[in-house]
């Protein structure tokens, strides 16, 4: 039997490779104006040691109003942090952070706020089953193809795996405790279904949550991941490298996997909001006036 406890480790490995294959996907048409940050903010946080750090502000919901900057962030891991990122992060006023990395990857790359900075850490102690993450059979068999089938298949059962942690960061919300992080190791695949339920209770459409997700392409620098203590030698280093950028990919198919569970739910996404984050009609109303301007 296969041993995948050390995937968050593979991971790392699987995201570098896509650089080395020269991976670029394109984003939808109109995406990239779409997002563009303003004059007075930036869609990614200039940190020395920030790893995908990203505002959430600035989207258009489907009502007109925009998603407020500097209130909503999603990230890796923030184990490269500096002293100077630390006081730059304790500007913007960060009050609660939801780490979804689990018990290995916490201690592998550990993050120690300065105590005048110092948010409220939420996270879990658990570990990570990545065995659905990955094509079946031996690894010289694996494509591709494989390989992408695999991650579409993973992703819903994100929805089950995080349940609890994704509820709590909406529980946060709603008290407003903001500004408030969440993050993972790489930041696209825990991270990237919370943000895109976070902007789907916001009201945010479809076609702008996607092209969220697929940022991590342009905003994930392989170069740190390949520098962290977690990307070190791995078994799976002679894994083919289409088949390696294949996994380490943001793919709008793997995001939309998660939402098409959102989509078959009775009333939709926001009776799956209602039944599984217990999120209601006040809520979300609440949240928008929250979260929007």
């Amino acid at each position: 039997m296969r041993n995948f406890n050390h995937w968050p480790r593979l991971a790392f490995m699987l995201m570098a490779a896509a650089v080395m294959v020269g991976w670029a996907p394109g984003f939808p048409a109109g995406a990239r104006t779409r997002h563009a940050a303003t004059a007075q903010h930036e869609r990614l946080l200039r940190l020395q040691g920030g790893r995908n750090f990203r505002d959430l502000g600035g989207y258009r919901a489907a009502d007109g109003r925009h998603v407020k900057w500097n209130m909503l962030f999603r990230s890796g891991s923030m184990y490269g942090l500096t002293e100077a990122d630390y006081a730059a992060l304790g500007k913007r006023g960060i009050r609660v952070v939801c780490d979804f990395r689990d018990t290995r990857e916490r201690a592998s790359e550990p993050v120690n706020w300065p105590a005048a900075h110092a948010p409220r850490i939420l996270s879990d102690d658990y570990l990570l089953d990545s065995a659905s993450y990955l094509p079946a059979g031996d690894t010289k068999s694996w494509t591709a193809e494989k390989a992408r089938a695999a991650m579409i298949a993973s992703y819903p059962g994100m929805l089950r795996r995080f349940h609890d942690q994704y509820r709590r960061m909406f529980t946060e919300l709603l008290a407003g405790h903001a500004p408030l992080a969440f993050n993972c190791s790489a930041g696209k695949d825990r991270t990237g279904v919370a943000a895109a339920l976070l902007l789907t209770a916001l009201g945010v459409p479809r076609e702008t949550v996607i092209a969220d997700y697929l940022l991590t392409n342009r905003y994930l620098d392989h170069r740190k991941m390949l520098a962290s203590p977690a990307s070190a030698a791995s078994p799976w280093a002679h894994v083919p490298p289409d088949v390696m950028a294949a996994m380490s990919a943001a793919d709008r198919r793997y995001i939309e996997a998660a939402l098409a569970v959102l989509d078959r739910h009775p009333g939709g996404a926001a009776g799956w909001l209602r039944d599984e984050m217990g999120l209601s009609r006040a809520d979300l109303i609440r949240l928008r006036n929250t979260y929007l301007e």
